[in-house]
């Protein structure tokens, strides 16, 4: 039985409804930030659904937390 993590960015922004190639994950965030005591969930950008899911994957440390604070990260640079 194969139990490994098989989230990534790509499976993040297809979970979120976005386009979830790489080159359209560059150019999301290349167009996107967050500011320093900005938590992601209140980036302008998101649909409600969005933030809700990304602030419900963080709170409750489900399987997407990993991925969600490698997008922060990434938001933030």
């Amino acid at each position: 039985m194969d139990t490994s993590n098989h989230y990534s960015m790509n499976t993040l922004f297809a979970q979120l409804g976005l386009p979830s190639e790489t080159e359209q994950i560059n150019q999301f965030l290349s167009e996107h930030r967050l500011v320093d005591n900005q938590k992601i969930e209140q980036g302008e950008y998101w649909t409600p659904a969005q933030a809700a899911f990304l602030q419900e994957a963080i709170a409750q440390d489900s399987d997407w937390a990993e991925i969600v604070d490698h997008l922060d990260a990434a938001l933030r640079h």
